[in-house]
């Protein structure tokens, strides 16, 4: 299969989660990306690990983020090594970095050089909360970004205090948007022939997540977003049934719907409760409870078969080991095999694109540190 970016070289000056995700992503579509490494440790992330899992010295969070890769080990600080690297931009289409705000100017590689080097580069930045400003300087780690961007005052109900994200949510949506912008930087340097400065932030791919409900703040009189009361209210502006009940053998999500036709399905009188679609919004805790309160006599199957009979959005509640032994799971071939060699494979996800109808899928594993610097030199005539 010809991938769409094939022919595409990226050079990968990044650590931890989301510059990595970002380089991941570009491998996928086809884009030969050199992950550009110091000689003594490598990515951090290389020791930075999920639930203490490791795969041949490297965590398993490591594998994960840097599949499809080559690795390159150079001393930024080495006159050798950065001619080498600077003769490998010479040559790279696209370059994306992650060090903090300064670092890229003392080494001598940041856009401006960058461009005296190579005036075709597409240069990819990512920061914490922007390359200037009072807060340029911050670390630029998830869980503090979620906290510092409102997000943590969405989830759980409002006795909760703050419920952080259970997932890297700064850091993968902040990949996403450096892909996004380089493939448009890329149709941009095809017409104008030029180099091409693309930045994004950790804070601001966060904020964009939250485009619906930081509006309706925005222009709602600068009311906060009001949690529900009540344990699985999904949604901090939506009205009931908005949900997650309790069954009685499990849970069942309930998304929007007419509120009079549920209560008809599943036998729950709701009339003191609703007469009018406002009633939804300004007493959402009241109905969602009372319709807890049917829900938990029977068991979800029961009222999943009611419900979609009726053409109503429901759907179980499951955990991994119920959503991966699904059929659909199964047939959107969500997973594959990297090959680690000796005949030992690593499980796992893989693409959700499809180009031409075929799934994105590749065998190679993360390198180790420095693996390709032979091939690369030789291949780059760097040395």
């Amino acid at each position: 299969m010809n991938r769409p970016l094939t022919g595409v070289l990226v050079l990968e000056f990044c650590q931890f989660l989301a510059g990595p995700s970002a380089g991941l992503k570009l491998a996928d579509l086809g884009a030969r990306v050199i992950k550009i490494e110091r000689p003594d440790g490598g990515d951090a992330c290389r020791q930075l690990s999920i639930k203490n899992l490791f795969v041949d010295e490297d965590s398993l969070l490591f594998h994960t983020i840097n599949r499809n890769k080559e690795s390159y080990a150079a001393d930024l600080k080495n006159k050798e090594d950065l001619n080498c690297l600077k003769k490998l931009i010479a040559k790279a289409d696209v370059m994306i970095h992650n060090f903090r705000p300064g670092v890229m100017e003392k080494i001598g590689l940041d856009y401006q050089q960058a461009q005296l080097i190579n005036p075709k580069i597409i240069y990819g930045m990512v920061t914490g909360y922007g390359n200037k400003g009072p807060w340029a300087n911050k670390p630029g780690q998830d869980l503090l970004v979620q906290a510092m961007s409102g997000l943590t005052y969405l989830s759980g109900k409002s006795t909760d205090g703050p419920v952080p994200f259970g997932l890297s949510v700064s850091d993968i949506m902040c990949g996403n948007h450096l892909v996004q912008g380089i493939l448009a930087a890329l149709i941009k340097r095809a017409k104008t022939q030029k180099s091409v400065l693309v930045e994004v932030s950790l804070l601001e791919s966060l904020l964009d997540v939250q485009f619906e409900v930081l509006t309706t703040y925005l222009n709602d009189g600068g009311k906060l977003p009001e949690r529900s009361q009540i344990d699985g209210s999904a949604h901090a502006y939506l009205s009931a049934p908005y949900a997650i009940y309790r069954t009685q053998d499990g849970y069942i999500s309930l998304a929007m719907g007419d509120l009079k036709l549920i209560a008809e399905v599943i036998q729950s009188d709701i009339s003191s409760f609703y007469a009018c679609e406002s009633d939804g919004f300004d007493k959402r805790d009241e109905i969602i409870a009372w319709l807890g309160q049917t829900f938990q006599t029977a068991p979800t199957d029961h009222w999943l078969k009611a419900l979609e009979a009726r053409g109503i959005w429901s759907a179980a509640v499951l955990d991994y080991q119920e959503a991966t032994a699904l059929s659909a799971y199964q047939h959107l071939e969500i997973e594959q095999d990297l090959e680690l060699g000796n005949g030992q494979t690593l499980k796992t996800t893989v693409s959700p694109i499809r180009i031409d109808r075929q799934k994105l899928t590749a065998k190679k594993a993360a390198p180790r540190l420095g693996a390709d610097n032979e091939k690369i030199n030789l291949a780059f005539e760097l040395k």
